[in-house]
């Protein structure tokens, strides 16, 4: 029997560390890495911060090479060698998957240490886009003790697998 998903879940700071926060969905609390600089309301390209706000999630990526299908109500699309996330405020892609070619500063989804093989899309920054407003903010696995993300939410891999299950695309994410 497949749960509702959840209408929303919410991320939340650390009392005193910006870059360490709480994912609260339903009843349980979450740990989660955040940006560098924690959580912005004006957040630009490159500041290292999580933006603030409300957003839809708008797909799965999932490297099937790694692991099964994950259990979700979210669009799903297989992560591929050439996949990548243009984050050239200059480039008319801008914000947007795109093909990686050889020597591009694209950022690359199919990585070797295995931060990308979950990644929840967020609408950050998508209707409309706007350049130089921020780019590629997902919700993806968490380095080894939970380090500070680019300006993403990352979360234990078995957590991230849990909360899979419960998300669909009406979700939204709200963040601060």
């Amino acid at each position: 029997m497949r749960k509702a998903p959840f209408e929303a879940i919410w991320v939340r700071t650390k009392p005193g560390d910006r870059t360490r926060g709480w994912l609260i969905a339903g009843p349980l609390a979450l740990p989660v890495a955040l940006g560098r600089a924690g959580i912005k309301a004006d957040k630009r390209e490159g500041d290292g911060g999580t933006p603030r706000g409300a957003f839809r999630l708008r797909r799965l990526w999932w490297r099937a090479d790694r692991h099964t299908r994950p259990l979700t109500q979210l669009p799903v699309r297989r992560i591929r060698p050439g996949d990548g996330w243009c984050e050239d405020p200059a480039d008319r892609h801008y914000n947007r998957p795109v093909q990686v070619p050889a020597g591009s500063t694209a950022d690359r989804l199919w990585r070797a240490d295995r931060l990308y093989d979950l990644i929840i899309e967020l609408d950050h920054n998508t209707r409309p886009r706007i350049a130089g407003r921020g780019s590629a903010v997902f919700v993806h696995v968490a380095r080894e003790k939970f380090a500070p993300t680019a300006g993403c939410v990352a979360l234990e891999a078995k957590s991230l697998r849990w909360l899979l299950g419960r998300l669909g695309p009406r979700t939204r994410i709200v963040i601060g």
